[in-house]
């Protein structure tokens, strides 16, 4: 048995004592989960949000409300996901709707301004421009971008996930990557990784209509 078909089945037989009411075994689905449901919401809002411990907090409330309701059928990390991103979809829609302040001593949190060596320093750079750049991208778009660019999830996988049609998911996908393409050109700091999409697009022979 492959170890992710193990992890798996310690998964679904953890959702069974839960839903049996073992509070013990929600404790360990919350430690067996936490880091990937962490990390993909930090990937889904940006590396300079302080946020994502109550966005953890708001999944995991969700999921133990739900609980019931899942079906052996699916898996349980394609469930948590589907919960997470609309979490966070529900998040940013509110941020959105709050006034934006103009005094940036408001609207920023304090930073550390101990100095980082130029490396890391330039590395938090290119992060916080990556991102930056996949703001311009609508909502559905970014989602499969991060599903499967960053998290390495399958179409197939992200169909479920976001309740559309695997050509839809192929579709925001290739759209996804050629805008962000297109405004990695206006990024000097990033011209390594629009190279890569260059050749990340010519091995899957981009432009395809089915992508």
């Amino acid at each position: 048995m492959s170890q992710q078909a193990s992890s798996t089945d310690e998964s679904a037989a953890l959702v069974a004592r839960v839903q049996r009411g073992d509070q013990a075994a929600f404790t360990a689905l919350f430690t067996r989960h936490r880091g990937d449901v962490a990390r993909l919401i930090q990937r889904m809002i940006g590396p300079q949000k302080n946020e994502v411990e109550d966005l953890v907090q708001d999944v995991f409330l969700q999921v133990h409300r739900s609980i019931n309701d899942f079906r052996s059928e699916a898996r349980f990390s394609t469930w948590l996901y589907r919960i997470t991103v609309n979490v966070v979809l529900m998040n940013r829609r509110a941020l959105k709707s709050r006034p934006k302040y103009t005094d940036e001593a408001q609207a920023a949190p304090a930073e550390d301004h101990a100095p980082l060596p130029d490396a890391q320093a330039a590395r938090n750079q290119r992060v916080r421009a990556f991102y930056s750049l996949l703001e311009n991208l609508s909502e559905k778009k970014r989602q499969v971008f991060v599903l499967h660019e960053l998290e390495g999830v399958s179409p197939q996988e992200i169909s479920e996930i976001v309740d559309a049609p695997v050509l839809t998911v192929r579709t925001r996908l290739f759209y996804a990557r050629k805008e962000l393409a297109e405004l990695l050109l206006g990024e000097p700091c990033l011209a390594a990784l629009a190279s890569g999409f260059e050749r990340s697009k010519r091995s899957r022979g981009e432009p395809a209509g089915d992508e």
